[in-house]
């Protein structure tokens, strides 16, 4: 739990790992850079002045499909912060109907605590699987050759809870459990390493992962009630279990699950991920356009804008939140909203907003060159994800240079056409390129398949050369 909440990755490197997944958008990558090492010079301030000292919150703007969300996710992983992207057209103001600004914070909240448990179960994974390897053994050793029972006990139930005018949890004692001669549970130990007892069935009381919402109207607005956390209260219904049979590898991952989280301190699991969320969270606003009222108009205001924008104005100057982890602080949390403003202007949010995000970063649209090299260059590219998908079926897929170019120019040509959705116009294109591939790969056996400007241009010119056609393909 003494891990750092911020990774010391100086500008540089952080616009270099950047280069890595996204092409362009050099202004973008140079102030989220500088974003994220100001979060780590302030955790080296005096303590008297590192409170004092508020994050910059960006604004992101520009056309759908040029890497605005992908820059803000890849930065969080890159930081590994809690991360939470939300649309800000979902929120409506605080006394309607509809989720408030606040259930962010809440969700940011969750997310940290899933990335610290995930942290400290990684820390306590060796032990954990000592002990989930030791359970196994027994597990099998009452299956394989069970031991002799123990004498029977008096079945004394034991005393149960009142719950209102019920008594829940009344049940007989259990007896001992037999056990085992040492020298069979090491022989089992060796056949179970060696892998001779994977294909062996046990029955496991695991954990109910059920998991119902419901829908509760409340002082905070519409927000979703884990019906799970309200049974646990209940005296008696904490712990659920079902019964579950698996093969002998999947009881050992939920048995080292089990053991894992016996390991860990809960309670230090929350503080530590309050705290992460508090310094290190990151929160992506996108399509905040869609809440920036227009200018000069008439009747009175519209609860899914100018009203939203209040609410969120105390979450972004930094406010306390509540969640059942406790009191959450937002003043050091780094709000990264994005939207196009194709109607609207950044200056028609109201101005007490518009202050709160003083970086504004405009990137630039994708034009037939930042498409080639989407194509090729980063480490999650569109032809290496196909490649590798078709791979599975026995199918080798490769692409000449020139084919690549004439998919980003039949991509930016649709793009002109119709809407501009950027980089994702590339999907469409490629999923029209393949899709007789896709059919049959699983039918083809060891193949290598190459495509060239050629077979993009067979393929994709009749679509494009049918403006009725064009418009719903691609």
């Amino acid at each position: 739990m003494s891990r750092e909440t911020n990774v010391s990755f100086t500008p540089r490197e952080t616009v270099s790992e950047l280069d890595r997944y996204i092409v362009g958008q050099r202004k973008a990558k140079r102030a989220v850079a500088i974003a994220l090492r100001n979060r780590w010079r302030r955790q080296q301030v005096p303590p008297e002045l590192r409170d004092e000292i508020a994050p910059k919150n960006i604004i992101l703007i520009g056309p759908t499909g040029c890497g605005k969300t992908e820059i803000a996710r890849r930065l969080a992983k890159l930081a590994r912060a809690p991360f939470v992207k939300v649309e800000a057209s979902k929120f409506t103001e605080v006394g309607y109907v509809g989720r408030d600004v606040e259930s962010m914070i809440r969700d940011l909240v969750e997310v940290a605590i899933q990335l610290v448990q995930r942290e400290a179960i990684e820390g306590v994974r060796v032990k954990a699987g000592e002990h989930a390897e030791d359970r196994l053994v027994r597990l099998l050793a009452d299956k394989l050759e069970p031991a002799p029972p123990p004498p029977p006990m008096p079945t004394t139930p034991q005393p149960g809870q009142m719950f209102g005018p019920f008594v829940i949890g009344g049940m007989p004692r259990q007896p001992p459990r037999p056990t085992h001669p040492s020298e069979r549970l090491a022989q089992i130990r060796d056949r179970l390493r060696a892998g001779e007892l994977d294909e062996e069935l046990l029955e496991l009381d695991v954990a109910d992962s059920s998991n119902p919402f419901l829908t509760v109207f409340g002082a905070q607005g519409m927000e979703e009630m884990n019906l799970k956390d309200m049974m646990a209260q209940i005296p008696g219904m904490q712990g659920r279990t079902k019964r579950r049979k698996v093969k002998v590898p999947e009881a050992r991952k939920i048995l080292e699950d089990e053991e894992a989280k016996k390991l860990i301190d809960a309670d230090a699991v929350q503080r530590a991920a309050v705290e992460r969320a508090e310094n290190a969270g990151i929160v992506f606003l996108d399509e905040i356009d869609k809440i920036a009222g227009r200018q000069h108009s008439g009747g009175g205001p519209d609860v899914s804008r100018e009203g939203v924008q209040r609410d969120l104005l105390p979450i972004v100057e930094g406010s306390t939140v509540s969640t059942k982890y406790g009191p959450v602080k937002t003043d050091h949390i780094l709000f990264v909203a994005a939207g196009a403003f194709h109607v609207a202007a950044v200056s028609d949010l109201i101005p007490e907003l518009q202050g709160r995000f003083p970086i504004r970063v405009e990137l630039e649209p994708l034009g037939r060159e930042d498409l080639v090299r989407i194509l090729k260059e980063p480490d999650n590219a569109l032809t290496r994800q196909y490649a590798a998908l078709l791979a599975t079926e026995g199918v080798t897929l490769e692409w000449t240079d020139d084919a690549l170019e004439a998919i980003a120019k039949y991509a930016h040509e649709a793009n002109e056409r119709a809407e501009n959705i950027g980089a994702r116009r590339l999907h469409t294109v490629l999923e029209a390129l393949l899709e007789d591939l896709s059919f049959t790969a699983s039918e083809l056996g060891r193949a290598s398949v190459t495509i060239d400007a050629e077979k993009v241009r067979q393929t994709l010119e009749p679509i494009l050369a049918r403006e009725d056609l064009a418009k719903y393909i691609l």
